[in-house]
């Protein structure tokens, strides 16, 4: 087993960062499916409760009504997810990605303490998640994976290289 644990390692494919564009390109994929189905009636529709519980973004509806904040949600899925795969040739443009997706969770998991029916009462409520809650959780490990990213890209940044381009502030 170790040997087949020392060769894998030393395969091309596994140095490098695989593990950084593999999250990468399957952060695009989400993106576009997510930002897609914001176009539909059907998702502003299922949208409702994360906007009426949302403690960031409960203003939405109001201000904007249904039909365009679903649209404002898809389009900034689609420019996060657009900004992530420019990642792949301009790390800059990575790192705003990424940062952008690290509020987008922030906006989704702060809603859990506050969606109403998330805990199912018949296995004695909290910590038996149940329909928009599960649906939520998934955005901790999102939120926590690219906030390690938008670290990892950073730092591989030369601090000037952030703040200056062509000898200008970027």
């Amino acid at each position: 087993m170790n040997k087949l644990l020392t060769r894998l390692a030393q395969m091309r494919l596994f140095q490098g960062n695989l593990d950084l564009h593999l999250v990468r390109a399957s952060m695009v994929t989400i993106y576009f499916f997510f930002g897609y189905q914001k176009w539909f009636a059907y998702e502003a529709q299922g949208l409702v409760p994360f906007f009426t519980h949302g403690p960031l973004i409960f203003w939405m509806y109001p201000v904007f009504g249904m039909k365009v904040s679903a649209y404002l949600l898809g389009v900034s899925e689609w420019l996060f997810g657009a900004l992530i795969l420019a990642g792949f040739w301009n790390k800059k443009l990575g790192v705003l990605g990424a940062l952008g997706s690290v509020v987008t969770f922030l906006c989704t998991v702060t809603i859990i303490p506050f969606m109403p029916d998330g805990w199912a009462p018949s296995a004695g409520g909290f910590p038996a998640m149940v329909g928009n809650v599960a649906f939520l959780m998934k955005d901790v490990v999102l939120l926590a994976y690219r906030f390690t990213c938008s670290s990892r890209i950073s730092s591989e940044l030369h601090p000037q290289e952030i703040w200056l381009q062509n000898g200008k502030q970027w």
